[in-house]
């Protein structure tokens, strides 16, 4: 059985607020720009994920709704989630390894340097970076969450907005 693991960096944030936490730091208008782009490759192509976790950050939080609206979805296929915000790969990784099973298109959004470890910790390429809105699709021959690996690894790609 497949599992589609999408790993998505939030969309370019705005750094003109002054005295504002990084937590509640919003998209810039390229940023929104970008998500909406994004998230139209990935409907036009038809990857459009079953359930989706976000970090609390106001940025990520605002780049899954945008995807969610692109892709005519609830929000009811939303979770927000904690450990997407600065834990770690590891946390991230025991995250996604506790998915019910009925889930097979899941979609993270969240945040550099933790993605990008959380990439190469299964990937077969090692990459340097995942860009602002860059979206990794890992999928994995595996009957539930708990048995993805870098050996259930079958195909990866990465997108980005320059990219395209």
């Amino acid at each position: 059985m497949k599992r589609e693991l999408f790993i998505v960096r939030h969309a370019k944030s705005s750094w003109e607020l002054d005295n504002i936490s990084d937590v509640d730091r919003p998209l810039s208008l390229r940023g929104i720009r970008n998500a909406y782009e994004m998230a139209r490759r990935l409907k036009i192509d038809r990857h459009v994920p079953d359930s989706f976790i976000t970090s609390p950050a106001n940025r990520a939080m605002h780049t899954t709704v945008i995807f969610l609206n692109v892709f005519e979805l609830s929000y009811n296929k939303l979770t927000i989630e904690e450990r997407l915000y600065g834990c770690g790969a590891e946390e991230i990784i025991n995250l996604i390894r506790s998915q019910p099973t009925e889930v097979k298109k899941l979609m993270i959004v969240g945040h550099n340097p933790d993605f990008t470890e959380l990439v190469n910790h299964f990937s077969k390429k090692s990459i340097a970076e995942i860009p602002t809105c860059g979206i990794v699709i890992l999928t994995f021959n595996a009957s539930g969450w708990s048995e993805i690996s870098k050996e259930t690894l079958t195909n990866e790609s990465i997108d980005f907005p320059k990219k395209g």
